[in-house]
């Protein structure tokens, strides 16, 4: 049997990832270098769709042991992240932008890193875990890479929640 990924170091690289993709997706977009702008948000769009489906099915229900309902705030986040990279995909889809909209998809692009720092938090909870909960949440990480399923293809086709676009 493969070794298990350890949920708590691949979390917590996964937001260095995503990170760094947000603020060269911000430079991409302020200098209007569309295809790396386009490019950087396919990869965020790729890591954070396995990332957000492993913290909704997996994550945020343990984290409800120390968080209670604030884990509701964390899905509502994920709401929020979800309708901001569809904005962002809707600019970068045009042939061109204004300076304006350069400037709007650099903005969104920076609103994310807010969610990303916070839920970069949740590591020091998830440190008191069990070793039994942690492999657990090892196996639905992995089941979510596996899975290989897009943020914004994940949210409208298998996310439970729904949001109004």
């Amino acid at each position: 049997m493969p070794a298990l990924l350890d949920p708590i170091v691949e979390f917590r690289e996964d937001h260095r990832k995503v990170r760094d993709g947000l603020l060269d997706l911000a430079a991409a977009a302020e200098k209007g270098d569309l295809p790396k702008a386009r490019t950087t948000l396919g990869a965020i769009d790729a890591l954070v769709g396995p990332h957000f489906r492993y913290e909704e099915e997996a994550l945020y229900p343990a984290m409800k042991a120390f968080l209670g309902e604030y884990v509701d705030r964390l899905i509502e986040e994920h709401d929020g992240a979800i309708k901001t990279a569809k904005v962002a995909a809707g600019l970068l889809s045009k042939p061109s932008l204004t300076k304006d909209e350069a400037k709007a998809a650099a903005n969104a692009a920076r609103a994310l890193l807010v969610h990303v720092s916070n839920c970069d938090g949740l590591n020091i909870l998830a440190e008191r875990l069990t070793k039994k909960q942690l492999e657990d949440l090892a196996k639905h990480f992995q089941k979510s890479r596996d899975a290989n399923v897009p943020l914004i293809r994940w949210a409208d086709t298998i996310r439970e929640r729904k949001i109004a676009s």
